[in-house]
């Protein structure tokens, strides 16, 4: 079994999904301990917005339990642009599996993110101005990658080029532009170095185990009937798209009062309109958008907010609607749903492009939930009109 230890859910829904590509079963794990029927299972902290001391216990503790299982190694995902506490929870890890040396590439650059010169690129524009300069809690102010990452208590922080080696008692942020450089970093493993990036370098180290990803078929994920539930919890582009492709063909599509912006209290009476009215949409037509359909907000606060309000929304129609195919934006909006309803092993049945991937839950229906972050875009074939569901 190998392990992986993700600071959210997205982070851990991607990652088992390249373990996907290498025929291995993933899943994800919220509560509890492996069970030892995954080849691959991925820990969800949950940590990414809790302070550093909280977040490198909760990814010690994930550390402990993964290697008391068994995993044959571990591997620490982190944000592929550093957003959350990544310095302190990589030496939580290390603590925990006694080691004192780490090699931490989160580029991805065939999505267009790259570390040339110490500078991160995303699609050829310096990070701080990109989108990301907007994010409400963490927002990125400097492409410098050194000054993202803040400083370890235990180690030394060094910027590594292509082939350097990784003294000990350091944390190195590999730099690369290219999958060959991303392999080269996977190909230096070692048993007393700790992983540590994004899904191109988890996957560069499968290949480097295992050989090419299996041509294997994917599996079956029946979204032609049933209902299909969008939920976006951000303000991003590929948000906007979707609302405004709903709109076109006359797909209902819900959105919080304007009002909340301003810190106006949302009453349970209003929460229960809206799901009302969701669930009434849900008896005419198979497909639904729930969005925050506000503009974007820089109070971190006012954000989360909006994001929790909205999943209260969702869940009022689940306990309700047994929706079978459930869509969710933005990494703190699918993991406040999970927690809500109480969906604690995950397994994740398929990827479908880099960072999106539908995963099973458990209950008394099938339910299939697919999410992927606010950055990353919806497939083209999933915003298209869609048949309304005649009942009777």
């Amino acid at each position: 079994m190998i392990g992986v230890i993700a600071d959210d859910l997205t982070g851990a829904a991607e990652l088992g999904a390249v373990g996907l590509r290498h025929g291995l079963r993933a899943e994800i794990l919220r509560e509890g301990k492996p069970d030892g029927q995954a080849d691959l299972v991925c820990v969800d902290t949950d940590s990414r917005s809790c302070p550093p001391a909280e977040a490198a216990l909760r990814a010690e503790r994930a550390a402990r339990a993964l290697h008391a299982a068994g995993a044959r190694w571990i591997y620490k995902k982190v944000d592929s642009i550093l957003r959350g506490n990544v310095i302190a929870e990589v030496e939580g890890v290390m603590h925990a599996l006694s080691c004192d040396r780490a090699v931490i590439l989160p580029a991805n650059p065939s999505l267009g993110r790259i570390i040339r010169n110490g500078e991160y690129y995303v699609h050829g524009k310096p990070l701080h101005r990109t989108e990301f300069a907007r994010d409400p809690e963490h927002p990125r102010l400097s492409s410098q990658v050194m000054r993202l990452m803040g400083k370890p208590e235990r180690n030394l922080l060094r910027l590594g080029g292509p082939g350097m080696e990784t003294p000990h008692n350091t944390l190195l942020i590999a730099q690369a532009d290219s999958p060959e450089q991303v392999q080269r970093w996977a190909d230096m493993a070692a048993p007393d170095l700790l992983p540590v990036g994004g899904s191109e370098f988890f996957a560069a180290l499968l290949v480097r185990e295992n050989g090419a990803p299996l041509e294997t078929p994917p599996a079956e994920v029946d979204f032609d009937s049933g209902q299909q539930l969008f939920v976006c919890g951000t303000a991003s582009r590929s948000a906007k798209r979707l609302m405004a492709s709903a709109r076109a063909t006359q797909v209902p599509v819900f959105s919080l009062p304007l009002e909340l912006m301003w810190g106006t209290q949302f009453s349970d009476g209003a929460r229960d309109v809206i799901s009302r009215r969701v669930v009434q949409s849900l008896e005419s037509h198979r497909r639904v958008v729930l969005s925050v359909g506000l503009p974007q907000v820089q109070d971190f606060k006012v954000s989360r907010r909006l994001s929790e309000y909205l999943v209260q929304i969702t869940e009022r129609v689940l306990r309700k609607v047994p929706v079978q195919n459930i869509f969710a934006e933005g990494g703190a909006t699918s993991a406040e749903l999970v927690r809500r309803m109480k969906w604690k092993r995950i397994e994740v049945r398929r990827e479908w492009a880099p960072g999106v991937a539908t995963l099973a839950v458990s209950g008394g229906v099938s339910q299939f939930l697919t999410i992927k972050p606010g950055s990353y875009s919806w497939p083209e074939e999933w915003t298209t009109p869609v048949p309304l569901l005649i009942k009777g």
